[in-house]
């Protein structure tokens, strides 16, 4: 992955004032853990009239009234998440208003088509909004930096995807089984998620990986309440009287537990017909869990090791041999509960240390350059 050194950004002293950022929104765990080093203050999110503490969409500080009204509070506007809250037009006004602040602007393209979203045209042009008039963009992969560069003939700095395990979190402890255990999460079925087709497929796939001798069995999970009851009746149809198949329905499970099940995977499996980026995916790769990433958006980008195998969404033949690859690779040496995994969370947990630091750093030095660019 590539992080932007402290020259190439054109860092200004270290040792000059806080910059003061509005993160939007403050409260992620992927803004946290990028504006955590020193000289950057986070603003904390307004709070959300009428919503329940701890919520901050629509965020209220991604409006221009605010940023006018704030405008002595702050240094630099940077937006990540929440922008599909607000109608044509809104979200160039704010960048007009935090010019007129003195604030530039930094946008995060996480995603250049929205999993939340069935319809992806209001999001693309909220993207034609933003992109061309940040004063920097910043991408989580080189694969998504060259499409923005490609649709908007704009620069992205390139700042991998932070830990998702905490660093005070224990990594789980599970038993090591017989059988390999390949998993699939539908949560909620979003739009980005085609859980019966997905179903359908992991079915197959286990099914001719069993005919070949491997004592595989597939656990598929899915929130008791989805956006799409007839998509959660077919993946219960998708799964019924297949004996190596278990499907879950449970509630958001908490991060220990969501860990846990997790950790107790061989190879996890994404389920995703769109999409740029995943969380989910860093989730894995820091438990040491293989990932089979569908063949669309950058998640194939976000690791350039040997932890991900692409397959085609809904391709049942594809996504046995993305399987096959990753069981071939791991089944031998990190299987879970075995001391290896945990030597490779370990390992991982020291790379994520050191990399995120680094990209912590980026991002402070991006703050300095262009508050210090809007001060000249």
């Amino acid at each position: 992955m590539t992080i932007e050194t402290a020259s190439a950004l054109g860092a200004e002293d270290p040792g000059a004032s806080a910059v003061r950022v509005v993160g939007v929104p403050a409260s992620h765990p992927y803004v946290r853990r990028v504006t955590e080093a020193a000289g950057v203050e986070l603003l904390p999110d307004p709070p959300v009239p009428g919503a329940a503490e701890g919520v901050w969409w629509p965020p209220v500080a991604l409006d221009p009234a605010w940023i006018r009204a704030n405008a002595a509070r702050a240094d630099v506007l940077h937006v990540h998440f929440g922008t599909e809250s607000f109608p044509a037009g809104h979200l160039t006004a704010c960048v007009d208003a935090a010019r007129e602040a003195g604030w530039p602007v930094v946008f995060t393209v996480h995603d250049l088509t929205h999993p939340q979203l069935t319809d992806q045209q209001p999001y693309r042009a909220q993207l034609d909004e933003l992109v061309p008039r940040a004063d920097a963009i910043v991408t989580l992969t080189p694969g998504a930096a060259a499409e923005v560069r490609e649709r908007w003939g704009r620069e992205a700095i390139v700042l991998p995807h932070p830990a998702i395990l905490g660093e005070g979190e224990t990594p789980p402890v599970v038993a090591l089984s017989e059988d390999l255990r390949v998993g699939m999460h539908l949560k909620d079925l979003r739009p980005g998620t085609d859980g019966p087709t997905s179903a359908r497929a992991l079915v197959a796939a286990v099914a001719r990986l069993r005919e070949s001798g491997r004592s595989v069995v597939a656990e598929i999970r899915m929130h008791r309440t989805v956006r799409d009851e007839a998509a959660r009746d077919e993946v219960r149809a998708a799964v019924a009287g297949h004996p190596f198949v278990v499907l879950v329905e449970q509630g958001r499970l908490p991060d220990a537990a969501l860990n846990t099940a997790l950790a107790g995977l061989d190879v996890c499996v994404l389920p995703y017909r769109f999409g740029s980026h995943s969380g989910w995916l860093e989730l894995c790769w820091d438990l040491g869990v293989p990932i089979a990433v569908p063949a669309t958006g950058h998640f194939g980008d976000q690791h350039d090791d040997d932890s991900t195998a692409a397959f085609e969404p809904g391709d049942a033949d594809s996504l046995a041999a993305a399987l096959t690859t990753l069981l071939s690779r791991h089944e031998a040496v990190a299987r879970p509960g075995s001391l290896a995994r945990a030597e490779l969370v370990d390992e991982r947990r020291r790379l994520r240390r050191e990399q995120d630091a680094r990209t912590a750093s980026a991002h402070a030095d991006l703050y300095r350059r262009l508050r210090s660019e809007r001060a000249s």
